[in-house]
């Protein structure tokens, strides 16, 4: 049974910042493309950042690269999600998807989009206020 679980969320001032961790059950995690999302009210789910947990290859999207940073703990099957200088505009639900790929596809971030994850968290919120 795929599971996913996230954690860390709430409510900061601008510039500030936040870890989101996703633990994923062991039978998610070896060889998987991790990933997060995030979705606005209003707006279309997008894609935020990758990690291939069998090499530990990243991508993050151009729109929070220099300020989040995705990252694993492989012993404890949970990835991060480090989000610095936050920004009004990050105020979004975030999720944590999963599914298996090869790892080119998951770092390149050609597979960073809603339909090719098949195993998603249930969302954590993220609050900025300026």
């Amino acid at each position: 049974q795929v599971q996913l679980v996230e954690s860390g969320g709430g409510s900061v001032q601008a510039g500030g910042s936040l870890r989101l961790s996703c633990a994923a059950s062991e039978y998610t995690y070896s060889t998987s493309c991790m990933s997060w999302f995030r979705q606005a009210a209003g707006k279309e789910r997008e894609g935020v950042a990758a990690i291939y947990t069998g090499g530990g290859g990243t991508y993050v999207a151009d729109s929070v690269k220099g300020r989040f940073t995705i990252s694993q703990d492989y012993a404890k099957n949970t990835v991060y999600l480090q989000m610095n200088s936050l920004k009004p505009e990050d105020t979004a639900m975030y999720y944590c998807a999963a599914d298996w790929s090869s790892p080119y596809d998951c770092y390149s971030g050609s597979r960073l989009t809603s339909q090719s994850f098949g195993y998603w968290g249930q969302g954590i919120q993220v609050t900025v206020s300026s």
